[in-house]
């Protein structure tokens, strides 16, 4: 009697700890914090692909009048590739505001890109970093980001194949009657790699990305056209759109 007395002591204990655990990690123990670290993942390794294989850009911005206050922009991005290798060097996890930070990287031979060109690229590495969240709340500051990343695809584009500028204006009796300037962008870029990125003070997101003309023109085996060796530029993404809230004022 006395042992089984004890035994049942010994499970009452058993369980009793087994209950604290559960509590002491209940915040960690949920879907979200699987999804959202997921969610980054899958977000690093696009980033690699639209490193590597590259993306379709195509912008267009719109400036009538000169006045900025009519001035329109909007910039579209798409890929579709197949890769192999991508291994997770980090993957952190803010418990409080509910946001995953992915480090992925991938070492490629060769790899056909985005416009069909076998590139040797020698077992370089790649790395790319992606944040994600279940929260919409904490979303807008990943998405300033991600708007950043675009502007900056978009003014490699621009800086590397160029674009198209459109621009009418008629005067009449000496004065300005009206004023119109477009361009356009379609292009692919490749190759590009993300030097920092980050968020000012005020909530602003910014990436810095470059393009190393000399070693595209190695992988690739042809020239590239460019007045540099090096290509840098800096996108910018905002979080609220007070553009348009002025202009509803």
């Amino acid at each position: 009697m006395k042992a089984q007395k004890n035994t049942m002591v010994l499970i009452f204990v058993f369980l009793l700890s087994i209950g604290s655990a559960i509590d002491s990690t209940s915040g960690w123990a949920g879907t979200k914090r699987i999804m959202t670290t997921r969610a980054s993942k899958v977000l690093a390794e696009r980033a690699l692909v639209e490193s590597i294989y590259g993306l379709k850009v195509r912008s267009a911005e719109d400036v009538q009048d000169m006045i900025a206050a009519s001035f329109t922009g909007r910039t579209e991005s798409k890929t579709s590739a197949r890769i192999s290798g991508v291994k997770f060097e980090d993957v952190v996890y803010d418990a409080e505001k509910d946001i995953a930070k992915a480090t992925a990287s991938v070492k490629v031979e060769s790899m056909e890109n985005i416009d069909g060109q076998v590139m040797n690229l020698q077992n370089k590495e790649f790395r790319r970093v992606a944040f994600a969240t279940s929260t919409p709340s904490q979303a807008a500051p990943l998405q300033a980001l991600r708007a950043a990343e675009l502007d900056a695809y978009k003014q490699l584009a621009k800086r590397v194949v160029g674009f198209t500028l459109e621009s009418e204006t008629t005067v009449e009796n000496y004065m300005l009657v009206s004023d119109q300037v477009k361009t356009k962008v379609l292009a692919t870029i490749y190759l590009a790699e993300v030097t920092d990125y980050g968020w000012e003070e005020s909530g602003d997101a910014y990436v810095k990305m470059i393009l190393n003309v000399k070693e595209a023109s190695e992988i690739l085996g042809e020239p590239i056209v460019g007045e540099d060796d090096i290509i840098e530029v800096e996108g910018a993404g905002a979080q609220v759109d007070d553009f348009q809230r002025a202009q509803a004022e």
